[in-house]
């Protein structure tokens, strides 16, 4: 680019004479050189002008680019009246004479000097006199005297006067007259341009129409005279629009509002015809069994670690002395899913940047890494992988974060492989000062942020890499997402470089390894549409990361370098490498259908369910909901749907700690996919956690009320969650108020899994509501899709139509109460209900059965009505006036010899126990109807209750020489046993059924013992027991249906005592029960079991020998630790092979068929 500026500018500015052509004008080959043109005007400025206008870049460009454009408009036109000039030349010497028309040229020439005049070789009349390689000087000059009258005219060109307009010229009495005359000359001659206009008028013509802004005057000469430009100049018009992006940028935005998700070509698709994915295209990734019910909870590590210590007052400084209680405690509210936030070696520099920068206390951002490796202060890999077995005790996988856009800036990649990175050789703007500390570790490597950075003053792209050793210098990009400032503790790697995809591709495959569930930072950086975008954008698409312009590709150069979506390769090389990883991508931007749907991620962010609910957004939710379902069901159970998230504020500033609070976050846990909870989230804690935190700066131990209504309100949806997880028969209604108007705040949606049908009501407005629920939003039933399209009744929804029954009854889940509703009147006049503000409900139909039958519900409903009924056991005593239900007799009797164990240590304690156990006997007795001897039997219970509980004192009195490895083992079961209170109670429930079946004629096994149980309820009993003892009613059914397997299959290991493991493993996958418990099923040709299951059955498999070898009369320490050994050898051999079978029957059993 060229352009003249006046000798009074070039000595004002001090420009250096390289800059310039011979011809005396500004040469300005790339942006790099602009920016310094811009640079050293604007130091200038600041030092002498204290107004502060300093120029941009751009507007030199586009001021620059104007010239230029007139200039080859010029040529074009001499190209077609080739004689032009010169016939203009003689016209004006006949009418203003020679003389005075070289006064003109050489005042001109004096004032806008080519080198030569400028650096005194010549005379301007010598120069006028002189030719050049393009013609005559006169000529020439005469040109550029035009140009200049012509941006006289141009208003949007007076903040530049200084620079190229000189006043000496200007007010000349000539300059005037002589330019007038030019303007008239030409309206004679041919037209020219689109118009056919005079020259002179299709010069001014931009200005005319757009008067007051240089962009606005390119972007009309793009229109009208593209055809005319040519492909260079037609491409610095597009560089022009990204320059003024990049400068026009905001540098404080945080994310924009939440939107509507539309399914279209531009949310479903790469943009790139060749990468084989369009709207129409659809590769979700499948699901395993657990995927559907994965319920996450984010915890900050070092600050979870802080706020452990305090609660348990113990030192908790490392990952494996996280205590079991704490992880029981998730389980028991539901969470299965355990996201560690700064699991990994972080970046030294980011924790020194915050120190420098006002934060003595910081630690490094968990998303600045140094490397892959769990971090050591945490106890690295071994403290890990101590806690994720911990965590699989009870249920819960491990996430971890994979953050694949940048590395630390001082981490081993950066110092090993600088060459990853997105970098240049130059600074890419002069302003950029790189004077402050370094900070690399590596001696050999220095490394620098921007100055301006340190008070805030600028935010730099890049920072400085240097080799001390070869002196070779990089600036290297931080990583950026184009919404706000850099990262500038980050570094930017390179997906232009295919080596750069595949180690980034086998890093994810390691963490694979280690975690079943990876969620990817940033995700939507990483589509192809958003690398080019961001940092190799299309002539006139820049502007998201400045300077980024300068490397300008076309969409075809960028698809040969990506051909492929890089999220596609990496869905495909783990479900290869590492089959059973679910893949969560944090994407926005109205990407998430294309995420999951053609990339194939498992699960993505849905940002909007926080945004829209929190601003009560209701009917903008309602719409989304009902955009997924018409274009695709599959993905809405693919949403991951939170109330808040590290860089949001928290769930309790949000949303309150009211109903609003908890009506939301039923809606986040019965809408179909995966539910998050935030750090603090279920204990009600109001403090953020910022990313660089070490400690919480508030002490909210103690808190608990919020905790526990969390545990009675939200607990028991989780415990459900398979109701809700999946979205094959999942439908959205609208609410009718009584004026026919929809009530958009309302959301009410069903849900069926097998049998068991719900019905979901919020209300998210402070008014209150009267409505009904009738008919379905139309969609295709993701379980029967050859239907199409179709709406579903609400009395439908419930199975009215197929069943016989006058009354409908409904579970309240969230309220633990019940109502009776009369069928018919569904049927006829849809769902009615009145709904407070911010009033929710989880309805589950209650199926009749023997003792609630249609009898029952008629009394129900004539004593409550509709109305709500809080105990449902009280409502019935009175039914039946107040008759005693003998099971649940039975089973608070169990509860009071649970209760015992639990603090049974002394001897008065001890015949406590006795008592609870000779009244639970007896009431067995009374209940079966038995008129036999018990006392034996409960002489065999204390014994093995006793030992059960001197479990610890047995451990330690076997810590000698020969049985060290036996008492090691002991003591890991007492500590489990310890901290795991449903294995506790469950266990002591065994002990007292587990019996019988020696003791009553004429059972003889433990198979008929299991039968004789089942006959009088007993197991039920037991379920209600361990429900009264603290368990959720699904985990006391869970844990019921174990203990009735541990009942029967209590012998196993006398039976197989010469059996191998593997064989051991056969004779149980063979069995129906077993396998029914295990959820054993073909799922594309590979049969697959239940992990959490299992590890429940191996658990009972190896407790019950155990404890039976260590209680029976005939029992001594040789045969009882020789028991303990061979059964912690075979275990062990178990657990090995479950590692690394992935949850495949072939591979636990070793094999590839099972009979």
């Amino acid at each position: 680019m060229q352009f003249p500026i006046t000798k009074r500018a070039r000595g004002k500015y001090r420009f250096a004479s390289s800059l310039f052509a011979s011809n005396g004008k500004v040469v300005l080959p790339d942006v790099k050189a602009l920016h310094n043109f811009v640079f050293q005007i604007n130091q200038t400025i600041n030092v002498n002008d204290h107004s502060g206008k300093t120029l941009k870049a751009s507007q030199i460009h586009g001021m620059g680019l104007l010239e230029e454009i007139f200039h080859h408009v010029f040529n074009l036109y001499q190209q077609q009246n080739p004689n032009v000039i010169s016939n203009l030349f003689s016209s004006l010497q006949v009418t203003f004479t020679p003389a005075n028309l070289d006064i003109l040229l050489n005042l001109f020439v004096k004032h806008y000097p080519p080198q030569v005049v400028y650096e005194e070789h010549q005379t301007t009349q010598e120069y006028l006199a002189d030719q050049s390689p393009t013609g005559s000087n006169q000529e020439t000059t005469l040109i550029d005297l035009i140009l200049l009258w012509v941006s006289t005219q141009n208003q949007a060109l007076i903040p530049f006067a200084s620079l190229i307009w000189e006043p000496d010229v200007l007010i000349h009495p000539l300059f005037n007259p002589i330019l007038k005359h030019i303007e008239r000359a030409f309206s004679d001659l041919p037209g020219f341009g689109p118009a056919q206009q005079s020259l002179i008028e299709m010069l001014k013509s931009p200005a005319e129409k757009v008067p007051d802004s240089i962009p606005g005057q390119l972007e009309y000469i793009r229109i009208h005279w593209g055809y005319l430009l040519g492909d260079l100049i037609n491409f610095q018009l597009l560089n022009n629009i990204d320059l003024i992006k990049e400068e026009e940028k905001p540098g404080f935005t945080g994310p924009g509002p939440a939107e509507v998700m539309v399914y279209d070509s531009k949310s479903m698709s790469s943009s790139f015809s060749s990468s084989g994915f369009d709207r129409e295209a659809k590769a979700f990734s499948l699901d395993r069994e657990w995927m559907p019910g994965l319920v996450l909870i984010a915890k900050n590590i070092f600050v979870w670690l802080e706020q452990l210590s305090k609660k348990y007052n113990l030192s908790i400084t490392t990952l494996d002395l996280i205590p079991d209680t704490e992880l029981m405690n998730l389980q028991t509210h539901g969470i299965n899913g355990l996201w560690l936030i700064g699991l990994w070696q972080r970046s030294p520099a980011s924790a020194r940047i915050k120190q420098l920068t006002g934060n003595p206390d910081a630690v490094s951002s968990a998303y600045s890494l140094y490397s892959y490796r769990i971090a050591e202060e945490l106890g690295g890999d071994s403290a890990y992988e101590m806690l994720k077995q911990k965590a699989e005790k009870f249920g819960i996988r491990m996430a971890s974060d994979m953050v694949p856009n940048h590395m630390g800036i001082d981490s081993e990649w950066v110092m090993q492989h600088p060459e990853w990175f997105l970098s240049v050789g130059e600074s890419p703007f002069p302003a950029y000062s790189f004077n402050g500390p370094d900070l690399s570790m590596d001696e050999n490597i220095l490394v620098q942020i921007e100055d301006h950075y340190y008070d805030r003053t600028d935010a730099a792209v890049v920072f400085h890499r240097m080799d001390k050793r070869t002196g070779e210098s990089r600036f290297i990009y931080h990583g950026n997402d184009g919404t706000a400032m850099p990262w500038n503790d980050t570094a930017q790697l390179n997906y232009l470089d295919p080596t750069v995809r595949e180690i980034v591709i086998q890093t994810i495959i390691e963490i694979a390894r280690k975690s079943p569930i990876i969620r990817f930072d940033a995700a939507m950086t990483l589509a192809k549409k958003h690398i080019q975008r961001l940092w190799y954008p299309e002539p006139g698409a820049g502007g998201a990361i400045p300077s980024r312009s300068n490397y300008s590709l076309s969409r075809h150069d960028f698809e040969q370098a990506v051909p492929k979506e890089f999220w596609r390769e990496v869905v495909e090389r783990v479900e290869k490498e590492v089959p059973g990883t679910l893949l969560l991508a944090e994407a926005f931007w109205l990407m998430e259908g294309y995420f999951v749907r053609t990339l194939g991620m498992h699960r993505v962010y849905n940002s909007a369910f926080m945004h829209m609910l929190r601003d009560e957004d209701n009917a903008g939710y309602r719409k989304l909901i009902k955009n997924t379902l018409e274009f695709d069901p599959e993905i809405l159970k693919r949403f991951v749907n939170f109330m808040n998230n590290p860089d949001e504020r928290t769930a309790l500033d949000q949303f309150g700690s009211g109903d609003k609070y908890f009506g939301v976050c039923t809606l986040m846990v019965t809408l179909p996919g995966l539910p998050m909870f935030g750090h603090g989230q279920i204990e009600g804690l109001t403090e953020k956690y910022g990313m660089e935190y070490r400690k919480p700066m508030l002490d909210e131990t103690g808190i608990f009320e919020f905790d526990k209504q969390h545990f009675s309100k939200i607990s028991p949806l989780l415990q459900n969650r398979e109701l809700f997880a999946n979205v094959d028969h999942f439908r959205l209604f609208d609410f009718q108020q009584s004026d026919g108007n929809i009530n958009e705040n309302v959301f009410a949606y069903t849900n069926q899994c097998g049998k068991h049908r719900v019905l979901v009501l919020f209300n998210n407005a402070y008014q209150e509501t009267e409505g009904r629920v009738v008919n379905s939003f139309p969609h295709t039933d993701a379980a029967d899709r050859h239907t199409g399209k179709y709406s579903l009744n609400i009395a439908a929804a419930f199975g009215l139509f197929t069943e016989n029954h006058r009354y409908l009854c409904l579970h309240d889940l969230s309220t633990d109460s019940y109502q009776i509703r009369l069928s018919n009147q569904i049927v006829e006049h849809g769902f009615e209900t009145h709904l407070k503000g911010y009033e929710y409900h989880v309805f589950t139909k209650i199926h009749p059965t023997e003792a609630l039958n249609d009898e029952t519900f008629k009394q129900l409903y004539e004593m409550y009505g509709q109305n709500s009924i809080p105990n449902l056991q009280h409502a019935l005593n009175q039914i039946y006036g107040q008759k005693v239900d003998p099971l649940r007799v039975n089973a608070d009797l169990m509860s009071q010899v649970l209760e015992c164990i639990q603090r049974s240590q002394s001897s008065d304690q001890q015949n406590q126990l006795a008592e609870a156990v000779n009244a639970y006997l007896s009431n067995v007795k009374e209940l079966t109807q038995f008129q036999g001897d018990f006392s034996q039997l409960q002489a065999e219970i204390m014994l093995m209750l006793t030992t059960l509980i001197q479990l610890p004192k047995l451990a330690k009195s076997l810590d000698v020489p020969g049985t060290k490895n036996v008492a090691n083992h002991l003591s890991k079961i007492s500590i489990d046993l310890e901290d795991n209170l449903p294995h506790q109670l469950s266990l002591s429930a065994w002990i007292l059924v587990s019996q019988f079946h020696k003791h009553i004629p004429p059972m003889n096994n433990p198979c008929d013992g299991l039968e004789w149980l089942k006959k009088w309820n007993l197991d039920q009993s037991v379920a209600m027991a361990l429900s009264k003892s603290g368990m959720t009613e699904d985990s006391a059914n869970q844990k019921t249906i174990f203990l009735k397997l541990a009942v029967k299959y209590q012998d196993w290991f006398i039976e197989d005592s010469t059996k191998d493991y593997s064989q051991i493993l056969k004779s149980w996958l063979i069995t129906q029960d077993i396998r029914e418990s295990l959820k054993v099923n073909f799922y594309e040709d590979t049969l697959w079991y239940h992990q959490e299951s299992f590890m429940e059955l191996i658990w009972w498999m190896e407790i019950v020998p155990i404890l039976k070898a260590l209680s029976t009369l005939e029992s001594n320490r040789v045969t009882a630790a020789e028991t303990v050994t061979a059964l912690k050898d075979i275990f062990k051999k178990i657990q090995t092979r479950h590692s690394k079978s992935f949850c495949k029957v072939d591979l636990l059993l070793g094999k590839k068929e099972l009979s």
